[in-house]
């Protein structure tokens, strides 16, 4: 049987993505979730979720360790990074007046807009970006088969990564301005959006990965 780790630093609620994973791993892989280097480093895939601010995202990577086995594992095995778990792949964050990420993506995290034009159709928008939006597809991937272009997934962010090089892209979402949604990378994937809170095409998502190979 296979094992999954899920990264626990501290700053994140973790249910809703365990319970997501217990469910499409259907005893086929034990899903774990750890803050030890150590075990996080013997798991066959590695998920890594987070939410908050990245100054003390990247804090607590540092006081539990963890920044050199995210790297590893991302180089490594097949990876995923959820929301705040996209952001810090990255090689800087605008985030809490300036913060450097893990620097495995060249590229850098900005802040929407405080007061942005309304939408074409003249609604509001605000930040957060937060709700159902739809995602399109820019290549094919395994992590994404059987989940059409445009599916709509659960969102909850204000800031959104700009990576340097456009082709490490896998989907992208139209809020504001149009940005990289997802981005897909040797053995890594990350989404801004929230799997987990994605409903059937959520799940879908991460039984993809659990199969990835």
């Amino acid at each position: 049987m296979s094992t999954v780790a899920v990264i626990d630093y501290g700053g994140s609620n973790l249910r809703s993505v365990l319970k997501a994973l217990e469910t499409v791993a259907a005893g086929r892989h034990q899903v774990l979730v750890s803050d030890d280097p150590a075990r996080i480093a013997e798991a066959d895939r590695v998920v890594f979720p987070g939410q908050g601010a990245i100054g003390d995202c990247m804090s607590r990577l540092v006081g539990h360790h963890l920044v050199d086995v995210i790297r590893e594992c991302a180089r490594t095995r097949p990876f995923l990074g959820i929301c705040l778990g996209l952001q810090s792949l990255v090689r800087h964050s605008a985030e809490d007046g300036g913060t450097a990420c893990l620097d495995l993506f060249p590229g850098e995290v900005r802040r929407f807009p405080d007061h942005p034009p309304p939408a074409p159709d003249g609604s509001p928008r605000k930040v957060p970006h937060m709700g159902w939006n739809q995602v399109a597809w820019t290549r094919e991937h395994p992590v994404t088969h059987g989940i059409p272009s445009d599916t709509r997934f659960y969102f909850v962010h204000s800031y959104y990564v700009v990576p340097e090089d456009p082709g490490v892209t896998l989907g992208t979402c139209d809020y504001i301005t149009r940005f990289t949604a997802a981005l897909a990378s040797g053995y890594v994937v990350a989404t801004q959006f929230h799997p987990e809170k994605s409903a059937q095409a959520g799940l879908q998502l991460l039984e993809n990965f659990l199969g990835w190979q």
